[in-house]
């Protein structure tokens, strides 16, 4: 038997947190990833969802953890190697269609600053069809949060959860103006 890495627990304590939503009728979830990388031994977790209320799935949030090697090491090292090292990157996406409006971008990212706060990174990418007649695009808004996740935070994570929905919910209405 082996102790579960600090990977493995927040993977459990999230996954625990997401589907308790939608077994409550929150939020549906609508794909769920438990990717193991041999070649460079790294894990990667992730699972998406939109917003139950809607039941549409052209707005969506996807929330992503991940550990590499160097993480497994510092925390299984017996010499007690970094422990800064011993936590997992985690980010958030919001993937969404919406008018091809730069100004509905700006919104978006003001939306997300204020949700989340200004000592966030995020990152947008819009992609558009140039031959098609409509005028939408496919918009994402990731967050990074440029620091290690360690497993005694765990209830930040969870508290993320709420982030996410309320995420979710504001972007939406800004959507259709």
């Amino acid at each position: 038997m082996f102790d579960p890495t600090a990977f493995e627990n927040m993977k459990v304590v999230m996954e625990g947190g997401f589907y308790d939503r939608d077994l409550n009728g929150e939020i549906r979830i609508i794909d769920r990833n438990d990717i193991i990388n041999s070649a460079k031994m790294a894990r990667r977790y992730e699972i998406a969802f939109t917003d139950i209320v809607d039941e549409r799935e052209d707005i969506f949030c996807t929330f992503t953890m991940e550990a590499g090697l160097e993480n497994l090491a510092a925390e299984l090292s017996p010499e007690g190697r970094s422990e800064k090292l011993a936590g997992c990157h985690v980010s958030v996406k919001f993937a969404m269609d919406l008018k091809n409006d730069s100004q509905l971008i700006k919104e978006n990212r003001e939306i997300l600053q204020e949700i989340w706060g200004s000592d966030r990174t995020i990152k947008q990418i819009v992609k558009y069809d140039p031959e098609s007649m409509d005028n939408t695009v496919q918009a994402e808004a990731v967050i990074l949060f440029n620091r290690l996740v360690y497993e005694e935070q765990i209830d930040d994570l969870t508290e993320m959860i709420n982030y996410m929905m309320i995420s979710l919910q504001a972007l939406n209405k800004i959507r259709y103006r």
